[in-house]
């Protein structure tokens, strides 16, 4: 069982937010999150943070236009997950409608890695040649990919969000919230919101040199479903300006004004673009773009965003979709093996889990890892076998433990024992030698140990307990009405109930009849299959579920606590 711990906040915050017109539990729900006044509720686009917060974005765009005014070859260089495509779709879209000669090159991750190593840069000058190489959603640490693009006379122009190591690379102009010095307020833009700013910051200095002027500059605002897709995928926290932009995006999509390859998207995964939400973005949209860059060329991805025709998207969609498919397989099988492996008692004293098998696919590795820290609450990477002599591992974390701080004690305590690493503190990525994964195990244990041992025992946040006339239509539709995500998630509520019925659904998701204060709810358990006593304590999230045409109230079960 889980321990389940109500989030405290400030009432008289939830009351204002009550005077204010909120309901009730949403009211204590937000004053949960920070939120005091319902001012800080709004996402009107013209609240969002002035692009030239961000250090060096005024030098990146004098770079930008001094080139696009010259006519010099640019090249952006992307990521291979969902937030590098859609900022490369953005930078494309972006800088193209503002007059630049601009291709793209995306590594593939299992030939090249991740970053713009000095193997891209000498790809990148024997193929497009370019005179400026522009970075979105990674770069940050590519200390001797830009070395070797300076020796072939290319400058390069940084746009990312990961956090730097002890060295920044010796670039033209360098755009990264997180880069020391930097005063930008969010520190959470996605490399997708990086390049939003960067293309904003470009065409205010094309407009003050003339270029054209506010009535006929190119439009950039449609350009945010792009940015709202690539900031949810990435799981990065919705802060205020991030729910500002997600919120601006999502309003888009609702009004059928979004890219075609984003349309069909949502035609392939099932969803209604109309009604679109975060959770469509996070678990349908972007698990498709995902799964070119773990199982193939992310190219597909990039292709199906920028396809100006729909059908032409719908096309490229569904090739997206087939590969997810492959994916959801090759993971389910990694999955099992993972779990049989692990000898939970054995867990249960550890604090980190470390796991590789020689079969395993290495576009995958993140997934299974996310899985197995989901089931142990354990910091955990999985490696799968790069070559013959390297390993390439992805990691997933718990909150409290900062991933990339903790590979970087590992290097500290254990100089040479990684080859690379970066990332975020809930995500991560490394290679190493395939004879030092024992001694990874052992440095990323010892390092975890450091940390304080509360972290290690799973405890779920609620927002406490509904009253069974709460639990209804307004309330759902009420929390819908918001933007939820990473930092800032939705509210999840936890009551005793009396189990009445309850039976499995397929094998694999237990269907329930609850009942609270004499009112009966139909409730589901996603991917669990032990029966509940008569008496239960959930933590649950109402929603409102379709079938045959008829909305119900069905209460989605996370977790049972004490």
């Amino acid at each position: 069982m889980t321990r389940l711990q109500r989030r405290s906040f400030d009432p008289a915050a939830a009351q204002r937010l009550v005077a204010s017109g909120l309901a009730a539990p949403l009211a204590r729900a937000l004053a949960a999150r920070g939120v005091a006044s319902i001012a800080e509720l709004t996402v009107e686009f013209g609240a969002l943070l002035a692009p030239a917060r961000l250090t060096q974005v005024e030098a990146a765009a004098r770079l930008l236009a001094d080139a696009i005014d010259s006519g010099r070859r640019l090249l952006v260089v992307a990521d291979y997950d969902c937030d590098g495509a859609t900022a490369c779709a953005a930078a494309l879209r972006g800088l193209r409608a503002l007059g630049a000669r601009v291709d793209y090159l995306v590594p593939n991750r299992f030939e090249y890695g991740y970053g713009l190593t000095p193997e891209i840069v000498d790809l990148a000058a024997a193929g497009a040649r370019p005179h400026l190489i522009i970075t979105v959603d990674n770069g940050i640490a590519s200390v001797d990919g830009v070395a070797r693009a300076r020796e072939l006379a290319i400058e390069v122009l940084i746009t990312d969000h990961h956090l730097p190591g002890p060295t920044l690379p010796a670039a033209a102009a360098i755009v990264n919230p997180n880069q020391p010095g930097c005063g930008f307020p969010s520190k959470h833009l996605a490399g997708v919101g990086v390049i939003f700013y960067v293309l904003g910051a470009l065409r205010a200095e094309l407009r003050a040199r003339g270029a054209f002027d506010a009535a006929s500059q190119p439009r950039l605002d449609n350009l945010l479903d792009l940015v709202a897709l690539g900031t949810v995928a990435d799981v990065v926290p919705l802060d205020r300006n991030n729910r500002i932009l997600v919120a601006a995006g999502l309003e888009r999509m609702r009004r059928g004004r979004m890219q075609p390859g984003i349309a069909a998207l949502f035609q392939v995964s099932g969803r209604d673009a109309r009604s679109a939400v975060g959770s469509d973005l996070g678990f349908a949209l972007g698990p498709r773009l995902n799964a070119a860059g773990r199982l193939a060329d992310m190219r597909i991805g990039i292709e199906c965003l920028l396809a100006d025709d729909y059908d032409r998207a719908l096309q490229l969609a569904r090739e997206l979709d087939q590969l997810n498919r492959e994916r959801r397989a090759i993971e389910s099988d990694m999955q099992f093996d993972a779990l049989a492996g692990l000898d939970p008692a054995a867990v249960e004293r550890r604090r980190t889990i470390t796991l590789f098998d020689e079969s395993w696919h290495q576009g995958v590795v993140g997934l299974v890892a996310a899985r197995v820290k989901e089931k142990f609450h354990r910091p955990t990477v999985a490696f799968a076998r790069a070559d013959a002599k390297t390993l390439r591992g992805s990691g997933r974390s718990i909150d409290g433990v900062h991933l990339r701080d903790t590979l970087d004690l590992v290097t500290k305590a254990a100089p040479g024992l990684i080859d690379k690493f970066g990332g975020h503190a809930m995500a991560a990525g490394l290679t190493l030698r395939a004879e030092a994964l024992e001694p990874f195990g052992r440095a990323y244990e010892a390092a975890a140990r450091a940390c304080d041992p509360a972290l290690f025992a799973r405890t779920v946040a609620t927002d406490g307990a509904l009253a069974a006339g709460e639990i209804g239509a307004p309330l759902i539709e009420a929390i819908g009405r918001q933007v939820w995500g990473q930092g800032f998630p939705p509210p999840l509520f936890d009551n005793e109930f009396a189990v009445v019925e309850q039976r499995l659904v397929r094998d694999a998701h237990l269907k329930l009849t609850l009942e609270l204060q004499g009112r009966r709810f139909d409730a589901i358990w996603f991917r669990h299959t032990e029966t509940l006593p008569t008496r239960v304590r959930l933590a649950y999230r109402p929603a409102l579920d379709e079938y045959q045409g008829e909305r119900r109230v069905c209460l989605h079960i996370e977790h049972r606590g004490h």
